[in-house]
């Protein structure tokens, strides 16, 4: 059976298959998010899922989070348990379609969660560009392995100058190192960066 992409997502959100989701925000990110200092900042999370980086967000006082997902099953469940979060704010839809403009956009499993061609992730890293405002920033993990080939087995890794290719040509700024405060079952798997516009 061929799955578009919102029924492959869709299922695997109701099998429970999801060994990414971790059931919280991870250390690199919530850390990050603790030091930023305007709350009036325009985020989106994109390939949100269950989305605890966005409720840990939201319950910080940052009031202009979006989440975006292809599949509307953890769309739901994220306001089934964050009921005063703005509808309007949790949007089904495709990433590569989505419009807006945004302060910053966080990274966290997204990337590594499509077919790694050299045409998707080039398509990526565009797409997160124009996504942002003027000095708008890209911050995020992306996992430190490399590819092995199985096109049916998620994540996909890479390393750091496979990652950079991408992001060099479109971001005026961009910063990659191992990450110091990834989670005990990730450690020494995870990138930590930045690419600012």
């Amino acid at each position: 059976m061929k799955y578009s992409d919102q029924d492959f997502w869709t299922s695997r959100y109701k099998q429970q298959l999801t060994g990414w989701d971790v059931g919280y925000p991870t250390t690199p990110i919530s850390e990050y998010v603790d030091q930023i200092v305007n709350k009036d900042l325009r985020i989106l999370i994109p390939g949100a899922g269950n989305a605890y980086e966005a409720e840990y967000l939201w319950k910080k006082g940052f009031k202009h989070t979006h989440i975006l997902d292809i599949a509307a099953f953890p769309i739901k469940q994220f306001i089934e348990r964050n009921p005063t979060f703005p509808k309007d704010q949790a949007i089904q839809g495709d990433f590569f379609k989505h419009k807006g403009a945004y302060d910053l956009i966080i990274e966290q499993t997204f990337f590594c969660s499509f077919p790694p061609f050299p045409e998707s992730r080039k398509a990526y890293a565009k797409k997160m560009y124009e996504l942002l405002n003027n000095c708008g920033m890209l911050v995020g993990v992306w996992f430190n392995f490399p590819l092995t080939g199985d096109m049916q087995r998620r994540p996909f890794g890479g390393s750091k100058d496979d990652y950079l290719s991408y992001f060099d040509p479109h971001f005026s700024e961009t910063y990659m190192e191992m990450c110091y405060n990834s989670i005990l079952p990730r450690q020494g798997s995870e990138l930590f960066g930045i690419m600012k516009k």
